[in-house]
């Protein structure tokens, strides 16, 4: 990889700024998932296991007012890291001033503090002034200066141009000092720049989700890179209005119809739409269903692919020996509505011969349920950072990681 990771600095005696990823969903004070915690940990090791002294920070949802901010306190973080690593963690409840220097001060080799919420920075005095997700060049400075070396681990927000990712990394280097990938933001790097700019062919991309609009810089990207584009979901019934093919009450972007209609002039034979879909007479769980090829009923709407373009969409994945998958194939959501997203995530799994790399939430659930995440290669931890990632785009988080 081009950029310096953890393994390319001295850590011993270090005071480690790390910014990880550590939005994670809190009811009543306690933290529910916390796999992105857990996916932090290696990094968080290797520099605890070699003298480092971790800082580490994180935003937490989003701060928009003073009463945004004690629902959204990193403290239950890191008491969960501090349960995950097995060793005390300090808390220190404030983003800047004398408290979070002299605990940084008066931190000793292999030891971790957790500071507050980057996002309280965004909210200043009573006003909305997005400092950190503004990055104010003064706060990424006064940061920086609390470290000798910053480790950016966390890949969810390299799509953002932030004080604590972009103005941390940019005053670290201006200063003389390094600024690196950690282990989480190494794999992404490696496996979704790979799939993209260096693939193993036959190269297969699956995009579902419900709007093109979310999804045409991809599509258009991947159609340069990959031997075929597979479609699904809602925004399937874009491409068949495009095709003329009567889509009933189903999910549709009238301005993006002559869009579909380019996309499918440009891909030829490359696009796999659909060729049967579920349609239902109402958004429901409990709805009327049937498997119809073609078009839609008057009066229903396709909430999921039908058997025919799962076994369609197999064909194509069979020989496939780099697959990205992102989005899913109906309204996973409602379990009447899941089998085609589930029908082909188990099927990538059955892929042992190819790198097969998904992003996204519905995808990555989907792989939970199935209990398939141990048999591929990669699941992304970032989903609009792996989309723009596919997009082909410069991703401000890792462009600012000082170069090898």
């Amino acid at each position: 990889m081009a950029k310096l990771t953890v393994e390319d600095l001295q850590l011993e005696g270090k005071k480690v700024l790390m910014r990880v990823d550590f939005n994670v969903p809190i009811k009543d004070g306690v933290v529910g998932d916390d796999n992105r915690i857990v996916a932090a940990l290696p990094t968080i090791n290797y520099v605890l296991d070699h003298g480092g002294r971790a800082v580490l920070f994180s935003h937490l949802g989003r701060i928009k007012s003073e009463d945004d901010k004690p629902g959204l306190s990193m403290k239950p973080v890191a008491a969960k890291l501090e349960e995950r690593l097995g060793k005390p963690v300090q808390f220190v409840p404030a983003t800047e001033g004398t408290e979070l220097e002299t605990a940084i001060d008066q931190l000793e080799n292999g030891q971790v503090l957790v500071f507050e919420n980057t996002r309280y920075e965004d909210v200043v005095n009573g006003e909305y002034v997005k400092r950190e997700s503004g990055n104010d060049p003064k706060l990424g400075e006064y940061w920086a200066s609390l470290g000798d070396v910053f480790v950016n681990d966390a890949f969810g927000t390299a799509h953002r141009s932030h004080a604590s990712n972009v103005g941390v990394a940019t005053a670290m280097k201006a200063n003389g000092k390094q600024a690196a990938a950690g282990f989480l933001m190494e794999k992404e790097i490696k496996f979704l720049g790979n799939a993209v700019d260096n693939p193993v062919h036959p190269f297969v991309a699956i995009l579902g989700g419900a709007k093109v609009s979310d999804k045409i810089g991809v599509i258009d990207h991947l159609l340069n890179k990959a031997d075929k584009v597979i479609v699904g979901g809602g925004m399937t019934y874009t491409f068949y209005a495009a095709k003329g093919i009567k889509i009933g009450n189903s999910l549709v972007e009238e301005d993006k119809i002559d869009v579909a209609k380019e996309i499918m002039a440009k891909a030829g034979d490359k696009l796999v739409l659909p060729v049967d879909s579920v349609e239902a007479d109402k958004f429901a769980n409990d709805a009327d269903t049937k498997v119809i090829e073609g078009d839609i009923d008057d009066g229903y709407m396709a909430l999921d692919i039908g058997p025919k373009s799962v076994a369609e969409f197999k064909n194509v994945l069979k020989d496939a020996k780099t697959v990205v998958w992102n989005g899913p194939m109906g309204v996973f959501e409602m379990s009447n509505f899941a089998k085609g997203t589930l029908e082909v995530g188990e099927f990538l799994g059955t892929l042992t011969d190819a790198t097969t790399i998904v992003g996204g939430g519905d995808s990555t659930a989907a792989a939970k349920q199935l209990g398939i995440s141990d048999k591929l290669t990669h699941i992304s931890t970032g989903g609009g950072a792996s989309l723009e990632y596919l997009e082909g785009k410069t991703l401000p988080g890792i462009a600012a990681i000082s170069d090898k």
